[in-house]
């Protein structure tokens, strides 16, 4: 593993010194990396084949390779179970609740439009950014990818699924840019042709680029190339699917990451893989060990395959054990492009992970938080430290995340201190949280009705019910 910035410190902490702020074009001299994102759709914690749990029929690759080649994160979180929210939290580094953002339509209507994007950060220090795929934060044209600091969009916007080989639907047209198009071929592949054009189009001396390729596979509906789906004999038909789905993905990101080398550049680009949030009980996903599915805040619908790789920077095949969360990769885009944060920023509340990447630091988030606010089902999460609070309605479980990754052992009645102390905690951080976009209540409460009293209140009224 090399180390280049020395220097990019001295030169930060004499820039610091003399003006008393910090710009990307002040930090050293060294050529800023390229960022690359890849955010897969519903895609199984065990339908990636480096997982060892990984059942006979998936194959995947170029997956494995950014795992052997960069840092797998074991506790890699998103944001939401579902896709929008996690989509917004990522793009913003801020809790998508912060927005009043809690379900897959709030997100995907659209985020607020004074809420700042991660390409619109990275264009000050001089970044080129395009967006390829599913889009799903804003249903018209001001919230296209183009109009949040985007260059180039090829994709679709509003809703959360699309016909993979019709392609010319016109109530759910594909765009590039603000344009609806007609396109043809198998919407996987579009999607890495695009992402692949946009990195041979780049040359190196024209600056750094970041670019978001967002695939809707594994997504529903379940299709793939009848060629491919007769590969599979798994006896399930959508699973046979799903792994040629998947073959595809695969394929693609591997077309990504030989564009990538084909610049003489990949060793010094910061890629991270992800996917949006658990696999889909519906799609079949495989989430072994975990509990649960897509829609809900257990392990199976929250915590992900989650991939960073930087040879220049990380050291390869190696296993970071630090919870991260899918709202990190702005902060961390940040700190890799060289801009620091200023009093003009938004409140953030991901962080840079490179240094736990790194091995230099063994924590960096003291408590996680999901919600779907109130609502019909009522779902959230809290986790701090080895325990992690699940709340549905008002049924709430306590699991020993050291001990039961699979969360198969409800510790609630034998820890009740510890079910009180993360049940406020949470209830404090939803206070904050703006009310929900579409009405909903913050706080499930069995009338129905909204509950959006103060925690102390909240709680009494827990005690006394």
């Amino acid at each position: 593993m090399t180390y280049r910035f020395a220097w990019t410190a001295v030169f930060f902490l004499l820039a610091l010194f003399t003006t008393g702020s910090v710009k990307a074009e002040d930090v050293g001299s060294d050529p800023l990396p390229n960022i690359v994102v890849i955010l897969t759709d519903d895609q199984g914690y065990a339908d990636v084949s480096f997982n060892p749990l990984h059942p006979s029929e998936v194959a995947t690759p170029s997956i494995d390779r950014l795992a052997a080649e960069g840092v797998f994160c074991s506790q890699g979180y998103t944001t939401g179970h579902v896709c929008s929210p996690t989509r917004a939290g990522l793009m913003t580094g801020r809790y998508q609740q912060r927005m009043g953002i809690y379900t897959a339509g709030e997100g995907g209507s659209g985020v607020p439009l004074d809420e700042r994007f991660l390409p619109q950060y990275l264009a000050e220090a001089g970044y080129v950014s395009g967006a390829y795929g599913k889009w799903h934060l804003g249903l018209t044209l001001e919230y296209n990818a183009v109009n949040r600091g985007f260059d180039e969009f090829y994709g679709f916007m509003g809703r959360g699924a699309h016909d993979y080989f019709d392609l010319k639907i016109l109530d759910h047209p594909i765009y590039r840019g603000v344009t609806p198009i007609e396109d043809e071929g198998y919407l996987t592949t579009r999607i890495t042709e695009e992402a692949v054009s946009f990195i041979e189009r780049r040359a190196p001396e024209e600056g750094p680029f970041f670019l978001y390729v967002a695939y809707n596979a594994v997504h529903a509906p379940p299709q793939a190339p009848e060629e491919d789906i007769a590969r599979f004999d798994t006896g399930d038909p959508t699973r046979d699917q799903l792994a040629a789905m998947l073959l595809h993905l695969d394929l693609g990101i591997g077309q990504i990451t030989t564009a990538l080398e084909a610049t003489g550049e990949y060793d010094d680009t910061l890629l991270i893989f992800l996917t949006d949030n658990g696999g889909s009980g519906l799609m079949h996903a495989n989430n072994a060990p975990l509990r649960g599915f897509k829609q809900e805040d257990y392990e199976g619908g929250v915590r992900v395959p989650f991939i960073v790789r930087w040879p220049s920077r990380l050291e390869a095949g190696t296993t970071c054990d630090v919870p991260v969360m899918s709202i990190d990769i702005l902060p961390t885009a940040l700190a890799a492009a060289g801009i620091e944060p200023t009093d003009e920023f938004p409140l953030l509340d991901g962080r840079d992970i490179l240094p736990a990447l790194e091995g230099d630091v063994d924590s960096l988030h003291e408590t996680l938080y999901w919600s779907s606010a109130g609502g019909s089902t009522g779902k959230w999460a809290i986790r701090q430290g080895r325990w992690k609070l699940v709340g549905v309605q008002d049924r709430i479980e306590l699991f020993d995340m050291e001990n039961d990754v699979s969360e198969t052992t409800d510790l609630a009645a034998a820890h009740p201190e510890i079910v009180e102390t993360l049940h406020a905690a949470y209830d404090a951080w939803l206070d904050e949280m703006a009310p929900p976009m579409n009405g909903a209540p913050k706080h499930w409460s069995p009338a129905g009705e909204s509950n959006n009293a103060p925690s102390g209140r909240r709680t009494q009224e827990r005690e006394a019910s």
